[in-house]
Order: C-alpha cells, then sequence, then structure tokens
C-alpha cells in the first residue's frame, strides 16, 4: 500500500515538475504593431526549455539581436532571422534574449521584445543561444552549439533532469522505509 501511495505521489508531481511552456507572444494580439511587449513579458516567467512562438502576418518578421542592436533598432547584424510565421524559437539557454521586427520602423514604434530566461543551460557554457533562426551566423562568430536530439532525456524533461533525479532519490528513500 505505501509502494503505491508513493507511486501515485510521483505521477502527480513529476508532470508539474517537468511542464515546458509555450508563450505565445504579444497573447492573442501576436508579433504586431501597437503592442506593449515590455508589459506583456513582464506577465511571463521564462526558463530553459521553453519555447516563445511569434504568429504575425506577412509584413512582419522577426530578427534576434544583441543588446545593442536591440536598444537601437539595429538590424543590420543579426543573429537569426525569420519571416515565416508561425516563428517558433526555443529557450535553450538562461540569460536574455533580445527581438525585433526589422521591417520598416516597427522595432523604433516598439516592435521589440527581450525576454529574460531562467534555469540551467543545455549546452555548455559561452554558447550563443540556438533559436532555430533561418540565417546563418554572421562570419566570425563561434560555431552555435545544436540543441539535444528530440526524444532525448533533456527535451523530454524541458532541462530539469536534476530535478527528476532528486525526486526519485526521495521516493525511493522513501519506498525503502516503508517497505
Amino acid at each position: 500500500m505505501a509502494k503505491a501511495i508513493a507511486f501515485l505521489l510521483l505521477l502527480l508531481i513529476a508532470p508539474a515538475a517537468y511542464a515546458q511552456t509555450t508563450h505565445t507572444v504579444g497573447g492573442p494580439s501576436g508579433w504586431n504593431t501597437g503592442i506593449n511587449y515590455d508589459s506583456w513579458a513582464r506577465g511571463q516567467t521564462f526558463a530553459t526549455g521553453d519555447t516563445l512562438v511569434f504568429n504575425y502576418d506577412s509584413s512582419h518578421a522577426v530578427d534576434e539581436v544583441n543588446q545593442a542592436d536591440y536598444q537601437s533598432c539595429n538590424n543590420g547584424n543579426a543573429i537569426n532571422s525569420s519571416s515565416s510565421s508561425p516563428t517558433t524559437i526555443s529557450l535553450s539557454n538562461a540569460g536574455t534574449r533580445y527581438f525585433i521586427c526589422p521591417r520598416s520602423n516597427h522595432c523604433s514604434q516598439g516592435m521589440k521584445l527581450a525576454v529574460t530566461v531562467s534555469g540551467g543551460s543545455t549546452s555548455p557554457s559561452g554558447s550563443p543561444p540556438n533559436s532555430g533562426g533561418s540565417n546563418p551566423s554572421p562570419p566570425g562568430t563561434p560555431p552555435r552549439t545544436p540543441p539535444p536530439p528530440a526524444g532525448g532525456a533533456t527535451s523530454i524533461l524541458g532541462g530539469r533532469s536534476s530535478l527528476m533525479v532528486g525526486i526519485s532519490v526521495i521516493l525511493g528513500a522513501l519506498l525503502g522505509l516503508m517497505g
């Protein structure tokens, strides 16, 4: 009986501990002019393993840029670019990521987003974030570390495998004491 209770407890705890969140940028308004993305981002919590989904029409695009280019709305040095909606960005590393719309003067009108991602990294430290954009890195940029293979422990657990190990050890100890 004690083992059955411990097993049920594990089933209840595990999904919540490893839930990845898909953030639709801008909510129902999507990636568009006239949206306050600073306010939208303040209402979100971003963690490694989460994804951003940018939904937009053909008058927009998404460029990932560095902080200086974000602040100046410069799209000449984009880290990654996409003009195919929906654009899905994997938040595979902790840190701040910067996105702008490179079209016309959209960025200067507020069509830009900075997200701070918390949590551990799924790639070696020092690797630039991999957002799966369509453009290669500019010359002189270090090579990107590819994301873990689909179906691996990191993708299934959202990079939170150490938490799973900890829960398993605790439940194993409890089972040993009860059995």
